[in-house]
């Protein structure tokens, strides 16, 4: 280009910009697809709970294993939560450990979903708050059972 972007550590402004856009707006795909697919209990489990989780598996893996770690370890490395965001700033693997453990409780709070099990809801909330910014339809779906069910 013919212009010269100022940089933010390793990448241009734009860039970064455009992926924490991303990043932070992202959890809203589900909670769209949830308002359009999602019919009761089964849908909410999938679209709220079972994506979010997917998701966090397959990128908490890919930043783990196939992710190009640049040196030296930045802040502004795009991440889908805050633990992934302590990995991906210090390549500790104590976070991504961290991320794929938050990964099996979001595993465990959809079973508890799909089997309707009273206490669902805390591990909804526990989820959600835990793999924030992307746990966020999940902490939607915590809250809102918690208000429903007094």
């Amino acid at each position: 280009m013919p212009i010269a972007q100022p940089r933010i550590e390793h990448w241009p402004v734009t860039y970064t910009v455009g992926i924490w856009l991303w990043v932070f707006c992202f959890p809203a795909l589900f909670l769209a697809g949830y308002r359009r697919h999602g019919d009761g209990n089964r849908g909410a489990a999938v679209w709220l709970i079972g994506l979010p989780t997917v998701a966090m598996v397959g990128w908490t893996t890919y930043c783990r294993f196939f992710w190009p770690k640049l040196q030296p370890p930045t802040w502004n490395a795009p991440a889908y939560t805050f633990v992934c965001w302590l990995y991906c700033s210090t390549y500790d693997v104590i976070w991504s450990n961290t991320a794929f453990l938050i990964a099996l409780l979001g595993a465990i709070a959809t079973v508890l979903m799909l089997q309707r099990t009273r206490g669902t809801k805390y591990a909804l909330i526990g989820f959600g708050i835990l793999a924030l910014p992307l746990g966020l339809p999940s902490l939607y779906e915590g809250v809102r059972r918690v208000r429903t069910e007094g």
